[in-house]
């Protein structure tokens, strides 16, 4: 593995092991070239809650951009708030807080979710 990805999942580790310290349900996204997933994951079991990404059949739009982010940002929020869950923690698996990560998180706030 390269130093760069060896980093990344050396803070991803960090951040999740103070999650579960702390007991929290967790926001966790990923993100390729071409797509960007969230996941909400609960704190009890780490059993998946909700999930969003843009290759789910019924989305239509773009897939690897700051504007598909933000939409799934949003999609994940409202089902979470269907789902009983407003508080979680915000796990970026280790990514910096910039471009599609920033912009799924801004999203996800605006519509609801409080981290």
């Amino acid at each position: 593995m390269s130093d760069k990805k060896t980093s990344r999942l050396r803070r991803a580790k960090r951040s999740r092991m103070k999650m579960r310290e702390l007991g929290m349900d967790r926001l966790v996204i990923n993100r390729s070239s071409q797509h960007v997933y969230a996941q909400l994951v609960s704190a009890d079991n780490g059993n998946i809650v909700v999930s969003a990404s843009t290759v789910e059949k019924d989305y239509s739009g773009p897939t690897g951009n700051k504007e598909a982010a933000a939409t799934i940002g949003k999609l994940i929020a409202e089902r979470a708030k269907d789902k009983g869950i407003s508080k979680v923690a915000f796990d970026r698996s280790g990514h910096k807080y910039h471009g599609r990560v920033k912009a799924l998180a801004e999203a996800a706030r605006e519509n609801g979710l409080e981290f």
